[in-house]
């Protein structure tokens, strides 16, 4: 319980220093526009996970209680006007059937360009192979198995050459980096983490169009919610020390948790992200898009 209390003094102090921090403190990013969304169903809510078409168009989103629904923007002079969706779908698990609450803690997303579907799971960690409806599960190494509940796989994301990635929420230690594990050749490795600092724990996850790495943190200050952006250059063995693109304003935003990054008709490649409500009444769920200016 100390410990745990020392964690979050840490990460309170951390938020408070950057509480005069621009929301584009690289001033490589430009804010587009952000658009709170809602539908009349009482499994609405719970956005950890999202996936855009390569023109940013179209969506796939799932939710931390096994849920998943698809759905298209309309944009006006860029910036997101409408929502449109199909109804939420619960995800099945091997037998064929809704996935229990305790089974279901649904975090990470990722679609690979042949339309493989990787789904990361916080609670019991693991990651599953959706083929249709019925969920094929990936092999299950140690280190997934020691994660701590609520602290487990929350970001997930597939390269160009399907290539999976996935990073857990926590590190252990405020001065340990986050682990970075791989999927390829049907086995897991860890062949680099990211550096941790700030206060900040990993949400969100996506490879851009232009190969690089694209983290998506999250700081709880006790009453409201900063964001992060790192982007990283990544090879077989190596991962850069990377760059902060964008980090927001305590309450700019809501809890923002997914992330895909795609390339609009001005050439630019932009961060979509979508913000996790928790099911309570005074959060929102909220689209978020930036601009790279580079």
């Amino acid at each position: 319980m100390l410990r745990r209390a020392r964690i979050a003094l840490g990460a309170a102090l951390a938020a408070l220093l950057t509480l005069g921090v621009s929301a584009e403190p690289s001033g490589r990013v430009q804010f587009i526009g952000a658009f709170t969304w809602s539908l009349p169903d009482p499994d609405f809510g719970g956005f950890s996970g999202l996936e855009l078409s390569a023109d940013g168009t179209g969506f796939t989103a799932i939710s931390d209680r096994a849920h998943i629904l698809r759905g298209t923007f309309t944009r006006s002079n860029g910036r997101i006007s409408r929502v449109a969706s199909g109804p939420l779908h619960a995800l099945e698990g091997r037998e064929g059937r809704p996935l229990p609450q305790h089974h279901g803690d649904s975090e990470g997303l990722a679609i690979a360009a042949d339309g493989r579907t990787y789904i990361s799971f916080e609670g019991d960690t693991r990651v599953w192979e959706y083929r249709k409806a019925r969920p094929v599960p990936l092999p299950r190494p140690p280190a997934f198995q020691q994660m701590r509940n609520n602290s487990g796989l929350e970001a997930l994301a597939v390269d160009a050459r399907g290539w999976l990635y996935t990073l857990p929420e926590r590190s252990g230690e405020l001065t340990t980096g986050f682990p970075v594990y791989r999927f390829r050749n049907g086995r897991w490795d860890q062949p680099f983490s990211i550096p941790r600092f700030g206060g900040f724990l990993v949400v969100g996850a996506d490879f851009g169009p232009d190969g690089r790495l694209y983290i998506l943190e999250r700081s709880f200050t006790g009453l409201s919610f900063l964001s992060r952006v790192r982007r990283f250059d990544v090879t077989r063995s190596s991962i850069s020390h990377g760059e902060i693109l964008l980090q927001s304003r305590n309450g700019q935003f809501d809890n923002l948790e997914g992330l895909s990054v795609w390339r609009d008709t001005d050439g630019r490649i932009r961060l979509t992200m979508i913000s996790d409500d928790n099911f309570k009444f005074f959060q929102r769920t909220e689209f978020v898009e930036y601009a790279v200016t580079e």
